[in-house]
């Protein structure tokens, strides 16, 4: 990446509703929960925009949760859900939790967790 590209790409937020939109092809509406979609065909392009919207979000959260005290609470959750979201990056799909689409699923979950942390709970300090 040029440097004039990489000083675009970290100055810009985070397209957090696209991310949420993305989330919400597997996981259904927010306000409803018990009520998973159908797996969509195009599962493995989902897959790979939600691992592209976890590596672009977690420096995010991780940057704001550094400007918060270091015993404040919201600090440590929010790093418990980076933590989270790493260690979902480097698993695989397993059979045993529901293969492609479980793991897809759980790249999901922790996506709308970090999302929520970034916009709800890490508020950028002026």
């Amino acid at each position: 990446m040029s440097a004039p590209l990489k000083q675009i790409a970290n100055t810009e937020p985070p397209d957090i509703a696209t991310m949420r939109e993305t989330a919400a092809l597997l996981l259904g509406p927010e306000r409803e929960p018990n009520a998973l979609p159908p797996v969509p065909e195009n599962l493995d392009t989902l897959t790979l925009a939600l691992r592209g919207h976890l590596e672009l979000l977690i420096p995010e959260v991780e940057q704001r949760a550094r400007q918060l005290p270091k015993d404040s609470a919201v600090r440590y959750c929010a790093n418990a859900y980076v933590g989270e979201a790493r260690g979902k990056l480097q698993a695989g799909p397993s059979p045993r939790y529901g293969g492609e689409a479980g793991h897809a699923r759980r790249l999901a979950r922790v996506l709308r967790a970090l999302c929520d942390h970034y916009e709800n709970e890490l508020k950028p300090t002026p």
